[in-house]
């Protein structure tokens, strides 16, 4: 018994290390903001880059400090929760996030957790809701709804960050000199 056990464990494994893109190999990671998926028609957890941050029925946002592990997914790469073993299924698109898939896990996830002590209470209950409100920071804001595609927002340095509510619909917050939100469009 004892055998089939770590026999399985050893496939498993092995599984999870050939499905994993370059340099992450199954290693535990954290989700350094909060990821807004929405569930399919068949169950499944979808993501994107441009970070659907309104998509409609099915919205869930997992948040920021979650344990994950990284996987291949022929559309982009996959964040498998190590809680429960949920798979989120991450569409990705270099040309225009002008970065390579391993480069974007680096900015989504962190070898460990994210404080948020030094963030206001504002941007705690922003990052809470998954939504930028009036007021926030900066770095409350990517928390909060992730790092905007850079195709349309090619620096954090710059004052509007454009998302998209899903796949069609665009959502642009406006920052003042000071990097506080003063609109979300």
């Amino acid at each position: 018994m004892a055998q089939k056990l770590f026999f399985a464990a050893g496939v498993g494994l092995l599984a999870l290390l050939l499905l994993s893109p370059p340099g992450y190999c199954g290693e535990a990671r954290f989700l350094s903001n909060n990821i807004h998926a929405q569930r399919n028609a068949r169950g499944q957890l979808k993501a994107s880059y441009a970070n659907w941050t309104h998509p409609g029925a099915g919205h869930r946002i997992i948040p920021v400090n979650t344990p994950v592990t990284v996987g291949k997914w022929r559309r982009g790469f996959m964040l498998i929760t190590r809680d429960k073993g949920e798979k989120i299924y991450f569409e990705y698109n270099r040309r225009n996030m002008r970065m390579s898939v391993p480069e974007y896990i680096d900015l989504i996830t962190s070898p460990a957790r994210v404080s948020l002590t030094r963030l206001s209470r504002l941007d705690r209950k922003g990052i809470k809701a998954g939504k930028a409100l009036r007021g926030m920071s900066k770095d409350g804001v990517r928390i909060a709804l992730g790092y905007p595609a850079t195709h349309q927002t090619p620096s954090l340095e710059e004052n509007v960050w454009v998302y998209w509510k899903d796949r069609w619909r665009r959502s642009e917050v406006t920052f003042n000199a000071r990097g506080k939100v003063i609109s979300v469009r």
